[in-house]
């Protein structure tokens, strides 16, 4: 595959300015006046018909009297000029521009930046902005903005919504010495937003790590897929500010409650493996803190230091980030004992005392590595009389060169003019090193939670098959629509249950009555004890008007509780439709403790899973977990972990601990639930008691919307599961039995024995050059695929060993048209002519046409004869490649195939 479809407008090699100027308070003149100060090398063109130079350079009335046509254009204009120039370039054959202009904020500037857009996608233009800073790319010498910075080069991206806050960025970063790769400012993105530019990022061989400041998200698909191509190659730290509007409206159950549009961003974020910082310096030394390439597996970190205050200061942030600091075991309490004072701490944090010098910290230091209890050490030193902050400095880098396998060492020498030359020495050895204890935590920390999140970045959890009985979907989405054909959104108690057995999630029978007899039938039906419930739609929080009563044990309870419930709700609540009441059995668990499991549906990133403590406090406890669906296991049980009830889940004063494997079961069953039908804008199970024995639902409510007509499968949902109805098996022609899946991220040893094992003329044919093993980047561009945008197939068997191995693989991925799409094919040598190939290509050709492409086409060397008969066998088109005759240009039009 060529270079990236933005490469253009990100690294031009030509540019023009409209609206450029002699006016050094304009920002077409400070545009302008930047491409010239930052040294970019290609042809820059001023555009403005009132004048015939700007700044000492020749300009020119319009873009047809540009001598060349531009990679790119600025335009800072005035908004209504603005369409007319989109559609002379769009003419001229201009690809890309930043419009800088602000001015399409009100009504009649939202009709203008309509008809831009709508012009630009007529001649496939790609816009940035408007109300834009602009974009540089220092190593080029790019500078098209109006900011009165000089980014200088380095390997930091940086992606704001805010030009404000990228300006105060771009300010610290100069005072601070640090260097960007690429620096852009979205602005209002009627194009191009977050999505595209991690793209682009992802692949960029100058950006190490990527900055991004967010204000809100429009398209969260495309912001999840981006963040995720872009996490899996590199470090990727966002600061948002603000919470969306939606998320803090007034909820009516206890999920919207519980949380709100900031929680789930936080989700979102942990769940593509990237980092979310709170502040701009926090941002800086979390992308400072993974440059190092540190791992850390979890949080335990022992903290050494010569002074009591630090390391107090140290803990405090440690336990307000949630971090764990295990204390001394009793095997190294014994070998520090051995050689410290008598007065140290006996503790974590280590306080070795004012006195120590570079052997007693190496000694303490040796023993901490040896203790599997921590991840990590934190170092700290205040210049004390007795204390040599460099010499200390010298003996932790010398110890750290004589140690294998080192765990990662973080450094905070406190002080400035005593410390200057440990730092500097610490810097050298590339050993983190920073000016206070909480910097030092936070930095331990960031690492960790990356390495956390990359992990559930791995996840690729499917919808369906998961549980041990399979749900009725269908029969579920029966009531559902019988419900939304009466004009109603919220379900009663008997369809709640219905569509929670329908999942196979427990929860008690109910009976709904609607007078005082038929609750004493159904109360003696059902055995005693009992309770009663209100049957209201419009009374959610039942126990809050007086319409729960528990453990009544005879029917003559039963008649009086009914009379007096309904009469009082009745006065309390006159609006209320009271359809009567539900009788329940009382669940009988004398171990039980009381969990709440919840769906709420976020505006930009859809439903929303909620763990977390039940009860009718829970609004006040407010001890939730929150994941966006599909969750397997691994996240379900990370879920519950971050709760405070999962401490009570175990076992505790006499209380057996609880069957964890059943609530995993439950918030699976209730991710495919979500998943499967997505007219559920809210869902409570409230309480979900818990045991030994298991878990049952006593209570539940689930509130419904009407679907779009266009919706499409998993529409709703930020992250597309893994399309586990696409995994088949088959036997070829040859009878060789296969089983055709789409790839998932585990199977990245798979792919790296794939390829290994290809001929070396196979994969010169399939990578057009001499490709040995695939790189880290491209074994995680390969494996881990955006299955909304991209699909990948690959074909295993089992060899004479038994063993499942890799024989052929087959993949596309959707071009920025969003209609067309590029594939690629190739089959391990000692498979080839078996039919492998013919089964991988009728496979992806038949998900594109499912995914609505229109065309599907590709590149092979002319000289690959058997790759082009099987694209005839297809009935590709076959065409020479014009500006390379030693590729063919193969293209199928899915609406025939």
């Amino acid at each position: 595959m060529g270079p990236h479809y933005l490469t253009k407008l990100f690294k031009p090699n030509s540019i023009a300015v409209f609206g450029a100027s002699e006016r050094p308070e304009s920002v077409g003149g400070n545009a302008f006046a930047n491409l010239l100060k930052a040294g970019f090398k290609g042809p820059i063109y001023p555009i403005n018909p009132k004048h015939d130079t700007v700044q000492n350079q020749a300009c020119y009335p319009s873009i047809d009297a540009v001598p060349t046509i531009p990679d790119l254009v600025v335009i800072a204009t005035p908004a209504k000029s603005i369409p007319a120039i989109i559609q002379a370039c769009g003419e001229a054959g201009v690809g890309n521009a930043v419009i800088l202009s602000a001015g399409f904020e009100d009504k009649e500037g939202k009709i203008l930046q309509q008809k831009m857009t709508a012009t630009a996608n007529t001649y496939g233009m790609r816009l940035i902005g408007p109300n834009c800073l602009g974009i540089m790319r220092p190593d080029i010498g790019l500078n098209a903005t109006f900011s009165k910075n000089q980014a200088v080069p380095g390997n930091l991206a940086l992606v704001s919504q805010s030009g404000a806050i990228c300006t105060a960025v771009l300010d610290w970063a100069e005072a601070n010495e640090v260097g960007f790769s690429q620096v852009v400012s979205t602005g209002d993105a009627a194009d191009i937003d977050f999505g595209e530019i991690l793209d682009f990022l992802a692949l960029d061989h100058q950006t190490k790590s990527i900055l991004l400041y967010i204000e809100g998200i429009a398209d969260a698909r495309q912001f999840m897929s981006g963040l995720k191509a872009a996490a899996r190659m590199k470090p990727v730290i966002l600061l948002k500010s603000g919470r969306m509007p939606e998320g803090t409206k007034a909820a009516v159950s206890h999920t919207g409650a519980l949380i709100g549009g900031d929680d789930v961003f936080t989700a979102a974020v942990e769940r593509a493996g990237a980092v979310r910082a709170q502040s701009i310096a926090q941002l800086f030394a979390a992308a400072k803190s993974l440059s190092h390439n540190i791992q850390i597996k979890n949080s335990r970190l022992a903290i050494l230091t010569n002074g009591g205050g630090p390391g107090v200061m140290a803990i405090d942030r440690a336990a307000e980030l949630g971090m764990k600091m295990p204390d001394i075991c009793p095997e190294s309490m014994e070998q520090l004992n051995a050689f410290l004072p008598p007065h140290w701490s006996h503790g974590n944090p280590i306080d070795i005392l004012g006195d120590a010098g570079g052997d007693r910290y190496t000694q303490a230091l040796a023993i901490l590595q040896n203790d599997d209890h921590y991840d990590g050490t934190l170092i700290l030193l205040t210049p004390q009389a007795m204390s040599d902050p460099s010499g200390i400095a010298k003996s932790i880098i010398e110890f750290t060169k004589n140690t294998d396998n080192c765990k990662p060492i973080f450094t905070a020498w406190l002080g400035e003019s005593l410390v200057k030359e440990a730092r500097t020495l610490f810097s050298e050895a590339k050993i983190p090193t920073f000016r206070t204890p909480e910097a030092a935590v936070e930095a331990f920390s960031f690492i960790s939670t990356y390495h956390q999140n990359q992990k559930l970045l791995m996840q690729s959890p499917a919808t369906a098959a998961q549980c041990c009985q399979a749900a009725d979907a269908s029969g579920a989405r029966l009531i559902i629509d019988s419900v939304l054909a009466e004009g109603r959104t919220i379900l009663s108690s008997a369809e709640t249950r219905a569509i929670m057995n329908a999942f196979g999630v427990p929860i008690t029978p109910a009976i709904e009555v609607s007078n005082a007899n038929q609750a004493m039938v159904a109360a003696e039906s059902m055995g005693f004890p009992v309770s009663l419930k209100i049957n209201s739609p419009n009374l959610t929080h039942k126990s809050d008007v007086g319409g729960v009563k528990l453990n009544i044990h005879s029917v003559q309870e039963v008649r009086a509780e009914f009379t007096k419930m309904v009469d009082r709700i009745k006065a309390a609540e006159p609006e209320a439709n009271i359809l009567g009441v539900t009788v329940e059995p009382m669940f009988k668990g004398g171990h039980a403790r009381e969990l709440l499991v919840g769906v709420m549906r976020d505006p930009v990133f859809g439903p929303a899973i909620t763990f977390g403590s039940g009860g009718t406090a829970v609004e006040v406890i407010k001890d939730a977990a929150i994941a966006l669906p599909p969750l397997n296991h691994y996240i379900a049980k990370k879920m519950i972990a971050q709760t405070k009830v999962s401490k009570m889940l175990k076992a505790f004063r006499g209380m057996p601990e609880v069957n964890h494997d059943a609530i995993v079961d439950v918030l699976l069953r209730i991710s495919d639930m979500v998943a499967q039908l997505p007219e559920i804008m809210e869902l409570d199970i409230n309480p979900l008691f818990a045991d030994e024995n298991g878990v049952m639902a006593v209570d539940a409510r689930i509130s419904i919307n009407a679907l779009p007509a266009n919706h499409k499968p998993y529409q709703h949902m930020a992250i597309h599961p893994y399309p586990s109805e696409l995994v088949q098996t088959l036997e070829t022609h040859a009878g060789l039995p296969l089983l055709i899946r789409p790839i998932r991220p585990e199977d990245a040893e798979l792919e790296l024995d794939f390829v290994k094992n290809l001929s070396e003329r196979s994969r010169y044919l399939r990578f057009m050059n001499s490709v040995q093993t695939l790189t880290p980047q491209m074994l995680s561009r390969f494996t881990q695929i955006d299955y909304d945008r991209e699909m990948a197939f690959v074909a295993t068997t089992t060899n004479k060993q038994g063993e499942t191995i890799e024989i052929g693989v087959t993949r596309y991925t959707t071009n920025p048209d969003g209609k067309s799409c590029e594939m690629a094919i190739v089959v391990r040598d000692d498979y080839q002519h078996k039919g492998v190939a013919s089964a991988l290509l009728s496979s992806l050709i038949h998900h594109a046409k499912a995914k609505g492409l229109h065309v599907m086409e590709g590149e092979v060397l002319s000289e690959n004869n058997p790759m082009l008969a099987l694209m005839k066998q297809f009935n590709f088109k076959l065409k020479t490649d014009p500006e390379d005759k030693g590729v063919i240009q193969i293209e199928l039009n899915l609406n025939q195939a």
